[in-house]
């Protein structure tokens, strides 16, 4: 049985018509007039039905092949978003893309250990955020290894998982920058609804096997997604993390996105300049300084 991973963040308020005098004839009753808060919500819900109907998509493909026995859908049947296919038309459908979708195959019915994420959380990131959404991009490395964690989004768990030490400190630096209140979740599912793609570099790992799956193919694909965002796109906000994300910024035009780096959030690297970077409060200025409204970090 599939577990659902998608919530049900807020709706928005009841609609209040203005009010219309006797005397006053001029507007319609049926006008609506609506405050950017509002604006934002519904544009929040459109956004979040939608990755909740991508998701649905995936997981009933899921259901249909285990319905028949199989253990396995092809990895290009799991990427649903249109506005990525789009943008990435024929990607899956390259040499190397298919020798990937081959060794996934062969992992997930053959190597004996299991495989994170669940396949209809693979390319959770890109079904989530759509290609027409993304204003800013946070690059990890590969999936969480332990049961439960990955949810094919860089850094978040699901709800009801510890939350680990990274993310922990993502949020307080966020406290300390923002003054946003601590959660005790780790789902940062409602970032990516706002236009936060959190991609991986690599999009699947070995049960407690960290890297497991590097240099199959995940990082052409992933370094594909990058370079289309780059050329297609404009004025999106590129928070590089650590050396291994910082090395993805030759994929990057610089003069056309914005490119924030620091150290690591980890334990062993958050306090040689993750904390204290205000890359949080920095996107917001950029993005407000473009005419985009900025993003919510508050969870």
């Amino acid at each position: 049985m599939v577990s659902k991973t998608l919530m049900d963040f807020f709706k928005p308020p009841p609609i209040k018509r203005p009010k219309t005098s006797n005397y006053c004839n001029n507007e319609s009753q049926n006008d609506v007039v609506l405050t950017p808060e509002q604006k934002l919500k519904i544009e929040f819900n459109k956004s979040l039905a939608n990755a909740k109907r991508n998701l649905k998509i995936c997981s009933d493909k899921l259901s249909k092949a285990d319905s028949i026995g199989e253990e396995y859908v092809k990895l290009e049947e799991l990427l649903v978003e249109d506005t990525w296919l789009e943008a990435m038309q024929g990607e899956l459908q390259k040499v190397y893309a298919r020798n990937l979708c081959k060794f996934v195959e062969s992992e997930i019915c053959g190597a004996g250990v299991p495989i994170y994420p669940p396949q209809h959380l693979i390319f959770n990131a890109l079904n989530t955020t759509p290609f027409d959404r993304v204003k800013v991009v946070i690059i990890g490395q590969d999936p969480y290894h332990g049961p439960g964690q990955a949810m094919g989004l860089s850094f978040s768990v699901p709800d009801g998982v510890k939350v680990p030490s990274s993310l922990t400190n993502i949020y307080k630096e966020l406290h300390k920058d923002l003054g946003c209140s601590i959660p005790s979740n780790g789902n940062l599912e409602r970032w990516c609804v706002q236009g936060v793609l959190l991609l991986n570099a690599v999009l699947t790992v070995r049960k407690h096997q960290a890297n497991s799956h590097a240099g199959k193919g995940w990082e052409k694909f992933t370094d594909a997604v990058i370079q289309t965002i780059s050329q297609k796109k404009k004025g999106v906000v590129f928070l590089l993390w650590g050396n291994y994300a910082q090395a993805k910024a030759k994929l990057i035009d610089g003069v056309k996105h914005h490119i924030l780096k620091s150290a690591h959030p980890s334990g062993l690297s958050a306090h040689r300049g993750f904390f204290g970077c205000k890359h949080f409060s920095q996107t917001n200025q950029i993005l407000e300084k473009l005419g985009m409204p900025p993003i919510n970090w508050q969870l």
